[in-house]
């Protein structure tokens, strides 16, 4: 396999044994799981790759989380799935039309997360009853968040299934829904064998300073000791290591990388970066936007002798550094030009978010017709249940419209679906970052009310029920169905609040009574704030 280098599993003993008796474990009827958890370059895709290689008697389905997909929601899970997506109507018809909606089959309303999980493992289990399975998935941490939720589920869920499963994630990672399962701690080599690592690199006799500054740097990270010295002439090699170098080893890694680039021909670069643009292994859909840009094949027999890049049966990066590597150097000139060949190489009905996201990132200025792509796809992501994917979809769309007041609808909408997401930072930060100026009085009583929904839900309660009585208030002659509600909200949170906070239910209770409005109307929510604040 090109890119496939075994010296990355050099003093891995006990953790191959590990792998190697989960793999027996799924041939034996039993689930098993593990979670390879290490910084990059300690040797968790090469741990993967030795689980492919053994896998002798399992049908084996590889993924791999790419940081750009992440906003598009259950992708993850229909790379995996979609080998026998045709099978899918043979498990219970709820959860069939539940995973059916979120991987965006059919339409229909918003799926329960609890029946799109439990089809994943209802799918999974049949297909391992016709033959054991091994489930690999790399990257985990840039899963999008949608699939990581449902491959949590049905991993913290094998019992008798024939499945093995095992997730490597790059540390520090933020998200925590693979925490609990049994995971694998990945640390740095024994100084024993980082030493024998380092003379498969440097052969020759190397100076003790040397080679002791060397394993410092590298702390017995594998990858790193393979790369970093690799393009140092002897003359180089004693100076290199002794200036400290404050960036962190992923960053010296990928410099690393770049070295290899600057043989390349403007055509192997490009399809680098096609590749690194572009998450899906999917070569016909690579070479057709290739071909676009005039790439010949032959530009991926360089891409092969320098070991960044190989191309035979898919998509496979030496290692996932070079991917955010290749995609850091580019210049934005070259990431739109890619952007654009994928974009125009994918079929609008077949998959017309991955079109849209590749179109948003294509484009620089305001651009109303891909605003509107994109927030037709913030509709179908909400749909399918992806809440941070449909934030992430109208934050862009805000970006690039022209016109002030659409502009604003897709801020205030794009800051509340990450607040209904519980993204509470990324929330205020749409807001902070929206262009204020182009708000209305009644944008910025919507903005005032959204700030206050994001401390309630947050648990700020000392200051929510003030903050959601400020807004109501404000809201009561631009928006009285809002404002009505709004009044409720901070009537609940002082309840939830009691002495801590700074308006408690007697101070709303005074400004509900207060609007006589409330005790006229008939509406059922007036009759409930008054009737509350009565009491």
């Amino acid at each position: 396999m090109g890119g496939h280098d075994d010296r990355l599993l050099f003093g891995r003993a006990r953790e191959l044994t590990l792998l190697d008796n989960l793999l027996a474990e799924a041939r034996g009827g039993r689930g098993a799981v593990l979670v390879l958890r290490g910084e990059a370059g300690m040797g968790k895709t090469s741990l993967l790759r030795h689980c492919a290689d053994h896998a002798t008697g399992l049908q084996l389905h590889r993924i791999s989380g790419v940081q750009s997909e992440m906003q598009l929601p259950f992708a993850s899970l229909h790379q995996l799935c979609r080998p026998f997506l045709d099978r899918v109507g043979s498990i219970p018809a709820p959860q069939e039309v539940a995973l059916s909606v979120a991987l965006g089959l059919i339409d229909g309303e918003t799926p329960d997360p609890f029946l799109v999980s439990l089809a994943a493992l209802s799918l999974l289990s049949e297909e391992a009853a016709r033959q054991p399975m091994l489930c690999l998935i790399d990257d985990a941490q840039w899963v999008d968040s949608a699939s990581t939720q449902a491959l949590a589920f049905v991993a913290r869920r094998l019992l008798a299934d024939s499945i093995a499963m095992v997730f490597a994630v790059r540390e520090p990672a933020s998200n925590r829904e693979l925490d609990g399962l049994p995971e694998l701690r990945l640390e740095g080599l024994a100084e024993d064998d980082a030493h024998a690592l380092l003379r498969t690199v440097i052969p020759g006799r190397l100076e003790s300073r040397v080679r002791d500054r060397l394993l410092t740097e590298t702390r017995g990270n594998p990858l790193a000791l393979l790369e970093l010295p690799q393009r140092l002439t002897s003359t180089q090699l004693p100076g290199a290591f002794v200036r400290r170098d404050a960036r962190g080893l992923p960053e010296r890694i990928e410099d690393a990388f770049l070295a290899r680039l600057e043989g390349l021909s403007r055509e192997a670069r490009l399809l680098l970066l096609l590749a690194a643009a572009e998450p899906g292994d999917d070569l016909l859909l690579l070479w057709r936007a290739a071909d676009r840009l005039g790439i010949d094949a032959s530009a991926a027999d360089q891409t092969e002798s320098e070991g960044l890049l190989t191309l035979d049966s898919g998509v496979q990066f030496r290692h996932p550094l070079v991917r955010s590597a290749v995609y850091r150097a580019a210049s934005p000139l070259d990431r739109r030009i890619v952007h654009l060949s994928l974009a125009e190489s994918i079929d609008p009905q077949v998959e017309p978010d991955r079109r849209a996201w590749h179109l948003a990132a294509a484009t620089v200025g305001p651009d109303e017709t891909v605003a509107m792509e994109l927030e037709r796809s913030a509709g179908r992501a909400r749909a399918r249940g992806g809440l941070s994917a449909a934030a992430a979809f109208l934050k862009r769309s805000a970006e690039l419209t022209n016109d002030p007041t659409a502009r604003a609808e897709r801020a205030l909408a794009a800051a509340q679906a990450s607040l209904h997401a519980g993204e509470f930072e990324s929330a205020l930060h749409v807001l902070h970052t929206a262009d204020s100026s182009t708000f209305d009085e009644l944008h910025h009583a919507r903005a005032d009310l959204m700030r206050a929904q994001i401390a309630s839900a947050s648990g700020s309660l000392d200051e929510a029920p003030a903050l959601l009585l400020a807004a109501a208030e404000r809201l009561e002659s631009l928006d009285r169905v809002l404002a009505r509600e709004s009044y409720l909200d901070a009537w609940g949170a002082a309840l939830f609040a009691g002495d801590r906070a700074g308006a408690d239910m007697r101070e709303v209770s005074r400004v509900v009574r207060s609007r006589r409005a409330f005790g006229a109307d008939q509406h059922g929510t007036d009759l409930l704030l008054h009737g509350m604040s009565v009491l």
